[in-house]
């Protein structure tokens, strides 16, 4: 009821409060949108036409974007095939269904593993990289500031106190003669920083050499894009729309999978903003695709087609694909059921019972594997849970009581709507400026790079410059009697940015100069319950941390370079929900009324990362998994539902927006609210100017047929039987017979012999004799090649070739999906979504088709969306109803086989 009432108020304030944000988002980008755009494509189109003085964008999905066929083609070639597996398999115990069972859980257990290995090394690597950068930058400040107080040759006091010295992973314990209390010993014993250490020290300024390793790990992070752009972002919306069975080119080759990886780990340690998350689902997914294919181009490796004939079609790799986004969430956060939940949820339109049991399995395998390896300096004895990916220990405070109390909820909701609205202002303004990138950056390459370089060395001004405008020393705690170890541990990771080491802190420099995960652990831990006035962070430092935070957040997705939002939504939420956990506790008066600050950081987080994605059920889980803490599971439960709420009112998750900013066609799972209000039907949007082939037809027709249009699939039609669907051909297979000259010579029908009707035509009746071309290619052949058929660019036609005949009646699909042209919208979104391949419409007259949407199990293709309608076409249509009729037609019913 709250939850309702909550959204309803937000329903009347809309019409408010929407406008005003998106006129001061507008201002702000210098840009004026109209409400109803027309997008383009992720490197370079959207609004409207590009400047004169640039080269005209280029839509890199605008040729290539074909569908996934999720069924095979019921060809006479393909039974058979079928029927020669059957005969083969007849009486024997060990039959090839049983082989092909061991095999796909076989290769779902090597996914695990490997997308464990790869999470590990780029886990390493990051923080080896980070360490290398603290390090230095950290003895530079401590140069400077015992350099300042005259204290140039030993960093202990006048008194010969006890001193600390630290580095990126903390502090080591020193005593007076300079020797760690550890085994570990500093370099320098005792003398300070020792800068001779270092090839170069950028004349002793901490600035010049923040700016140099960070600008060179994010140059090294845009490189690796430069070469694979479509390595570059998250890749979560692209392994969706890949799920959702569009196939956009290049997103599962192993070339994206090691410039994704390498330039992650890159983009990380520059300390850009960004996580690790979204590119290792992106990873897992190539994984596996790869695995389950048994080939890759770029090694120029192919096992034999015999041994991975059963998985190389795109059923079997939709299913790999999404088990492998599921061990990726497993391997970024430690969280297994919340990796199947989020490929569920999230990624595949298409499930089922089995593939819940192999993504189960897969992840199971990814985390028992990270145990394995982060365990094995115990030699796999006392397992150490504290070493997995986790938010850390979450305790209760009191004596076995939860750490909030009942009527608290209510503030966890006021925290969901909160965050749900900055999630919105976040994917708003990244909107924007991707609309202003796609115009001005994403057409050059050059540019992508400068950005990246200019955003760079933003992110480290401002990460430099915030401390020292706090420009203000802490106290370490010292009365930590009452403290848990992982918070005692978590004060060795509090960085004194100018301030004396071993005794104070600077505030905002601890959540600038540290690891994304350390910044959000202390955020969640330090204790803070309103009984006293300490703080480690106080209102004003959050503040001044989080502003800036979010804001290059929002700039730098988007950059070409590999990058997660998870981490980074994640800590902007934990800073604001301590900040308002903090501001409750001085408006109580230090009464400790409210629970402690780091529970609210918690609910803060899980609000902001909910307004952003708009994940609620897999997100809940995977939070749980990563704090081990079950008393929170209603509180985020209704945080996150007041943020899915709250964000819905203003825009759609952030995923969705880059989905339709790239002009991917993706499928809905609900038909748009103006084709039910206007009770559209198939036949309204459909052409009736179809491009047919024959059973029997001239090689030259089928030539130039694939030449003129990019339609990846063509129906036969039976123009001799009153206009008969006969089956349906793909691309695929006809470039496939081209190329390999499965055609007859002309004298071959028929013996040559026909009639001419007295208009000059062919009498295609006598043609259809009762005589067959014999198949010249089998269905294994044709399919051996996958997903690398031949194009019609590689078909080379000899002198006389194009007057021979091509008998496509054992290669036509026999069996395709047919509804009425009177049948609505909402009809075909059913077809659509739970089982089409090939849709048809049929009249007694005529004959209209779906020719491009391809897909099974709910995905329909759309290749090129504009050509049906050409009033809706203009960008400067501001037409509420056209619009929605050309979004909703780009992604059902586009590129059909017309002309226009």
């Amino acid at each position: 009821m709250l939850l309702e009432i909550i959204y309803r108020i937000s329903l009347c304030v809309r019409e408010h409060l929407k406008p005003i944000l998106l006129h001061a988002l507008t201002i702000l980008t210098h840009n004026h949108f109209t409400p109803y755009i027309h997008r383009g494509d992720g490197y370079g189109g959207g609004g409207h036409s590009a400047p004169s003085n640039h080269p005209a964008p280029r839509n890199p999905y605008k040729s290539s974007l074909q569908s996934h066929n999720y069924e095979p083609d019921e060809s006479e070639v393909w039974r058979a095939y079928v029927a020669q597996q059957h005969f083969s398999n007849r009486g024997q115990w060990w039959t090839t269904g049983k082989l092909r069972a061991l095999k796909r859980w076989g290769l779902t257990l090597v996914v695990g593993i490997l997308q464990a290995i790869i999470a590990v090394v780029c886990n390493f690597a990051s923080k080896r990289l980070g360490e290398i950068k603290y390090d230095h930058v950290y003895d530079l400040l401590e140069y400077n500031t015992l350099t300042k107080s005259g204290s140039e040759s030993s960093p202990s006091g006048a008194g010969g106190e006890d001193y600390s010295y630290y580095t990126a992973d903390g502090y080591l314990d020193m005593n007076q003669d300079g020797i760690p209390d550890s085994e570990q010993s500093s370099s320098n014993n005792g003398e300070g920083a020792n800068l001779s250490d270092y090839w170069f020290n950028f004349g002793n300024s901490p600035f010049l050499a923040f700016l140099f390793y960070q600008t060179l790990f994010a140059l090294c992070a845009a490189v690796f894009v430069y070469i694979e752009p479509v390595s570059g972002g998250s890749g979560i919306p692209e392994v969706k729309c890949f799920l959702n069975g569009i196939d956009l080119p290049r997103i599962v080759r192993f070339k994206t999978l090691v410039c994704k990886v390498v330039g992650v780990t890159f983009s990380v340690a520059a300390g850009l903003p960004v996580g690790k998350e979204g590119p290792m689902v992106h990873s897992g997914s190539v994984v596996a695709a790869g695995i389950s294919q048994g080939r890759t181009k770029f090694w120029g490796v192919d096992t034999s087609f015999s041994k991975f004939s059963d998985f190389r079609n795109d059923r079997e790799k939709r299913d790999f694909v999404a088990c492998g986004a599921a061990a990726g969430v497993a391997s970024a956060f430690g969280a297994p059921i919340g990796g199947v939940l989020f490929s569920l949820e999230e990624g595949a339109s298409y499930w089922s019972t089995k593939l819940t049991w192999r993504a189960f399995f897969c992840a199971m395998i990814t985390l028992g594997t990270l145990f394995g390896i982060r365990n094995q300096d115990s030699k796999w004895g006392q397992a150490n849970v504290g070493k997995l990916f986790s938010f850390g220990e979450f305790t209760s405070i009191g004596d076995g009581s939860s750490n909030f109390s009942v009527w608290e909820l209510l503030l966890f909701i006021l925290i969901g709507c909160l965050g749900g609205l900055i999630g919105a202002c976040f994917n708003a303004g990244n909107e924007h400026l991707t609309i202003w990138r796609m115009k001005n950056v994403n057409f050059s390459k050059k540019r992508r790079l400068i950005e990246v370089l200019v955003m760079s060395v933003l992110v480290t001004t401002v990460s430099f410059v915030m401390p020292l405008l706090w420009g203000r020393c802490t106290e370490l705690p010292t009365d930590m009697q009452d403290w848990t170890n992982q918070e005692k541990e978590l004060v060795g990771n509090l960085v004194p940015f100018n301030c004396i080491p071993g005794k104070e802190y600077n505030e905002v420099a601890s959540l600038f100069f540290c690891e994304a995960d350390v910044a959000i652990r202390q955020l969640f831990h330090f204790r803070e319950t309103g009984e006293t006035d300490s703080s480690t962070f106080s209102s004003a430092a959050l503040f001044l941390f989080f502003i800036p935070y979010v804001t290059l957040a929002s700039l730098v997705y988007g950059i070409a370079v590999p990058s997660g939002l998870f981490v980074p939504s994640l800590l902007a939420g934990a800073a604001f929900g301590r900040l308002f956990g903090h501001l409750l506790h001085k408006l109580d008066h230090t009464s400790g009324t409210f629970a402690d600050s780091g529970t609210y950081a918690l609910m803060g987080a899980a609000a902001v990362l909910g307004g952003m994605a708009r994940m609620t059920i897999s997100l809940t889980v995977i939070l749980l998994e990563a704090t081990g803490n079950m008393q929170y599971v209603l509180p985020l439960m209704m945080t996150l539902m007041a943020a899915r709420f709250t964000g819905n009112v203003f825009n759609e998750g952030l995923y969705d927006i880059h989905i339709h900013l790239k002009h991917i066609p993706f499928l809905e799972p609900e038909v748009p609210t103006i084709a039910e209000r206007h009770e559209i039907v198939a036949g309204q949007v459909m052409s009736t100017e179809v491009k047919c082939l024959r059973p029997v037809e001239r090689v030259g027709i089928v030539y130039d047929l694939l030449k003129s249009v990019g339609h990846g699939n063509f129906p036969i039609v039976d123009t001799a039987s009153s206009g008969t669907l006969y089956g349906t051909a793909s691309r695929a297979m006809l470039c496939t017979l081209l190329q390999r000259r499965a055609f007859g010579q002309p004298h071959d029908v028929n013996n040559g012999h026909y009639h001419s009707n007295t208009d000059g035509s062919v009498d295609y009746a006598e043609l259809l004799g009762p005589k067959r071309l014999s198949p010249l290619v089998q269905w294994d052949t044709i399919e051996r090649v996958y997903p690398r058929y031949p194009t019609i660019d590689d078909v080379q036609l000899r002198h006389g070739d194009r007057n021979c005949w091509l008998d496509l009646r054992p290669y036509a699909n026999t069996a395709p999906y047919t509804i009425n042209e009177t049948a609505s919208i909402q009809v075909c979104m059913c077809i659509c979504l739970f089982k089409l391949s090939y849709v048809f419409l049929s009249a007694l007259t005529y004959h209209l088709s779906f020719t491009d949407i391809i897909k099974t199990a709910n995905i329909p293709l759309v290749p090129n969306t504009w050509s049906s309608f050409p009033l809706c076409c203009q960008p400067q249509q501001s037409s509420c109803w056209y619009h929605h009729t050309c979004r909703f037609a780009s992604r059902i019913v586009i590129g059909f086989n017309h002309e226009r």
